[in-house]
């Protein structure tokens, strides 16, 4: 197991890949569902390239799957049967099919294994899922295979180099329906006296003769990735639309599929993916290359041609208008379709290169006012620095041979650095050339695999650069430049080291010379704004001649991942000039500028004070667009503060009362009320103020919406739990309330009344105060709340300060539980953040590391060790802080006192 991913050698990856000495090239996979007794089965049937001798054949198959007979033909020789086929394996999921007689070089042959099991309850592998028609619980059963769980639902070559294609045939309850990755090419109801092919009339005669079932064929799927086959099996309705594809003239036919207690609610996504797919084909310069796009609205995966994911990832109320929700289901969407064509048409050879996060490029056309690359700088870029900030980081491509690690990596820095990283290239090269250069590296690797070399050759190839020289760090090394800028005579001198959020890198940390694009934004005589994207800081040192008695900034428009460290008087001319009404500074830069000097603070290299400084310089700049992104900034920054010192009451009193006289403000100047037809930047900013007021704690505001939720519970009537509001009021309802709110908010997560008023309930009743009911609460979680569920729960208790170390507690009283619940998933990883990453004494570090002392973190060990980092970094932060924010939050009150 790839247990040590830092500092080690890697293992030989001939171990965990499997031999290539026999390539599928075509499965016929017949499988069958029983929803009412929740098992599964089939028979694939898998044609082979024999590319050298073999005496046995090794395929990928969990232990999950109870494997019946096995066979081989070899160009019409006699079948070698078998009574089983075993796993060999179990720990790399393994099997072996041992025959008597060597295959021949050069031959062709088929290999047939009929398997079955029961449905998983795991979210991954062939899993099932519940949903309530009636008050009475009925299932479907859906795939999620990546990265490695196709095994999990039958024996195959589960490697995504290993492309093959696909013949699907399902069975099933003939009420049922089913999808696939393609069109059915043919759907019947089963005759048993009707002639089938021997294998199917073989496998169909053990299912009961009592039940009517249907079988329908799917046509052959184009070469593919086993983690992209994608099935499923449900009460399904659906939606559907057609768009002419603007390269081929093609009607390419749309669907989302839904339960039919959700369909009404797919509306907006089905918007979604016709404005969206045209345009990726445009983009891209490449044919769709499926007949149809089929979502079910029900865990998100870019599957070919059926992109499955969870209710509040594609369900929008249309009776209740949501924001976040629309931003939700445009975001998800608009990236799985992406994939469409970068992940499935052109596939990474091995699992250490994900890439690519081009959503915003189309929702920016689709969607102009909601400004996504704003958005991005609070989603991916922060999110990416922070984590990346840690010496328990990783590269984007983390060299690890083992598949069982995998999991690991789906992260931040996987997700958020890599699309920001390529977001910092495009900006660099311009987007028409980076986007020529994706089209030119998909074009060359059609239907095949590649690695991140191939990317930068396209992208070379467009812009005529050595597009792998100037990025192969950003990818490769772990970490990003902190950029410190001193003024000189003649203009700045600029130097990069490794940015750590806790102490100085030492020799070994600090080895990296990234090749840096400073952007960097000046102001001639006459006002005029010019950005200089020809700066490059290729070295550890340089210096840049600019006139610094003017405006001056660098990473306009925060295009680039790294921080910026100005001196203080730099700093305050920045911040006083971003406050003006007719500022040179967009808000893209205010947005970096504010989250540059959070993270600058966090690790030492600022005062605290100076964070603050510059909020109270910004708190009454006028209403300008989108001005909800930069106060979503600064509660993003004063949220972080207060979640440091959650133990030390006068401090967090001291915070509560800025963010008051911060956001109340907006809240008095706006109200309530979500009219039609408003604005989006006046429905942000509105959401974003009452927001804030409810993190200050503001009576006025918290009497609002608990009178709102009180109202709802009484009368049934929704009418003033605005969609945008819905999470505040639920927050605040747990928050200030008792038993009567608390038990009000289970009931809306075992029925609610919309899908985003689960996930909200969920997240917010872990904010009672109630010692007694966070008990209650956790054995929910343990008997009732759903697997996908158990995560929102812990996240809404970490933001809990009550609950904090009770959910450490939880944790390790229920390992074992815990433990075997998610063991065939990646949740682990999760639980280690929610329940851990909240904790800030000694003690409690202490107490964290001895419990895992003794335990197998091989499932988590990056989580932990940034967990355990976090905890130390907190604790370094406040014996730093402490003096210096005490005193500041004191002069200001004196100030707001006068």
């Amino acid at each position: 197991m790839c247990s040590e991913p830092f500092g080690s050698p890697p293992a030989s990856q001939d171990k965990y890949r499997l031999p290539l000495n026999v390539k599928p090239q075509h499965y016929d996979l017949t499988i069958w569902t029983d929803l009412k007794s929740l098992d599964f089965g089939g028979l694939v049937a898998i044609d082979l390239d024999i590319v050298q001798e073999a005496s046995a054949i090794i395929l990928n198959c969990s232990d999950d799957l109870n494997l019946g007979e096995a066979s081989i033909f070899c160009d019409g020789l006699e079948a070698n049967k078998f009574q089983s086929a075993q796993i060999t394996d179990k720990d790399l999921g393994r099997v072996t099919v041992k025959f008597p007689a060597a295959l021949p070089a050069g031959t062709k042959a088929q290999l047939k294994i009929n398997f079955n099991a029961k449905l998983r309850g795991s979210m991954n592998g062939y899993y099932k899922s519940a949903w309530q028609r009636d008050g009475q619980t009925e299932y479907y059963a859906l795939t999620h295979f990546q990265p490695i769980d196709a095994r999990a639902a039958f024996p195959c070559w589960d490697e995504p180099l290993l492309k093959a294609t696909f013949t699907i045939t399902m069975v099933s309850r003939s009420e049922t329906v089913n999808i696939s990755n393609m069109p059915a090419a043919w759907e019947d109801v089963y005759d048993p006296s009707s002639s089938h092919n021997t294998d199917l009339s073989s496998l169909l005669s053990t299912l009961s003769k009592d039940i009517q079932w249907k079988i329908t064929r799917f046509e052959e799927t184009p070469p593919m990735s086993s983690y992209l086959v994608a099935f499923a099996n449900g009460p399904f309705e659906h939606l559907e639309t057609a768009v002419v594809m603007p390269l081929s003239g093609r009607t390419v036919p749309l669907r989302i599929y839904a339960t039919p207690d959700n369909i009404h609610q797919v509306g907006f996504c089905l918007d979604v993916t016709a404005k969206v797919l045209p345009l990726y084909e445009t983009i891209f310069n490449i044919e769709y290359p499926l007949p149809k796009l089929d979502t079910l609205a029900v865990s998100a995966m870019e599957n070919w041609g059926l992109i499955t994911g969870r209710n509040n990832a594609f369900l929008v109320d249309p009776k209740k208008p949501n924001i976040d929700a629309r931003k939700r289901v445009g975001q998800v969407q608009a990236h799985e379709i992406a994939h469409m064509w970068f992940g499935n048409i052109t596939t990474m050879e091995w699992w250490d290169t994900l890439y690519l996060n081009e959503e915003a490029i189309v929702l920016s056309a689709i969607f102009p006012e909601w400004d996504v690359n704003s958005i991005f700088i609070t989603d991916h870029v922060n999110g990416a620095l922070v984590l990346d900030a840690k010496r328990s980081s990783h590269p984007i491509e983390v060299e690890c041979p083992d598949a069982n690690f995998i999991n690991q990596i789906f992260d931040s820095l996987s997700y958020s650095k890599a699309a920001s990283v390529l977001r910092m290239l495009s900006n660099y090269v311009g987007e028409e050339k980076f986007l020529e250069g994706v089209s030119i590296y998909l074009k060359a690797h059609l239907y095949g695999n590649s690695i991140t070399r191939d990317l930068w050759n396209g992208i070379s190839a467009a812009t005529g650069q050595d597009i792998y020289k100037f990025m192969d760090d950003w990818v490769t090394k772990i970490g990003f430049p902190l950029i410190t800028v001193t003024e000189t005579a003649t203009g700045i001198h600029v130097r990069q080291d490794r940015f750590l959020d806790n102490s100085a890198p030492n020799a070994e940390e600090n080895k990296t010379i990234w090749n840096v694009p400073l952007e960097i934004l000046t102001v001639d005589k006459d006002g005029q704004v010019y950005i200089d994207k020809t700066a490059i800081l290729d070295e550890r040192e340089k210096s840049f001649p600019i006139d610094t008695s003017r405006s001056f900034k660098l990473n306009a428009e925060t295009m680039g991942l790294y921080r910026v460290l100005y001196t203080p008087e730099r700093l305050a001319k920045i911040a006083a000039e971003a406050a003006t009404a007719d500022s040179v500074f967009s808000l893209k830069d205010r947005m970096g500028l504010i989250y540059d000097v959070a993270a600058l603070t966090d690790a030492g290299l600022a005062p605290l004070s100076s964070l603050f400084t510059v909020i109270d310089v910004w708190r009454n700049e006028p209403n300008c667009k989108r001005l909800y992104m930069v106060w979503l900034s600064v509660w993003s920054s004063i949220s972080t503060v207060l979640r440091a010192y959650w133990e030390n009451k006068k401090i967090t009193d001291g915070l509560r009362a800025l963010i008051r006289a911060l956001f109340v403000p907006l809240v008095q100047r706006l109200g309530y009320e979500f009219p039609d037809g408003e604005a989006i930047d006046v429905v942000e900013l509105r959401k974003t103020a009452v927001g804030g007021a409810v993190s200050g704690r503001d009576e006025s505001v918290v009497r609002e919406l608990q009178g709102r939720f009180t109202e709802y519970t009484k009368t049934g009537d929704d009418s003033r739990i605005a969609g945008n509001l819905q999470q505040m009021i639920f927050v605040t309802a747990a928050r200030f309330g008792g038993r009567a709110e608390f038990d009000a908010l289970i009931k809306i997560i075992e029925n609610p009344v919309n899908p985003s008023m689960k996930p909200a309930a969920i997240q917010a009743v872990g904010s009672t105060q109630d010692v007694e009911l966070v008990r209650e609460l956790f054995a929910y979680i343990l008997t009732k709340a759903r697997d996908q569920d158990v995560v929102l729960f812990c996240m809404g208790l970490k933001s809990n300060p009550v609950a904090r170390r009770l959910l450490a507690k939880f944790f390790q009283d229920n390992y074992d539980a815990l433990s075997k619940r998610f063991a065939t998933n990646s949740m682990l990883k999760y639980f280690i953040e929610a329940c851990f990453g909240g904790l800030s004494t000694q003690a409690d570090y202490d107490d964290v590391e001895t419990f895992f002392k003794d335990k197998d973190t091989s499932r988590y060990s990056m989580a932990l060790a940034q967990a355990l980092e976090t905890i130390r970094a907190r604790i370094a932060y406040i014996g730093r802080t402490k003096d210096d924010l005490s005193a500041w939050l004191a002069g200001w009150e004196k100030r707001s006192e006068q």
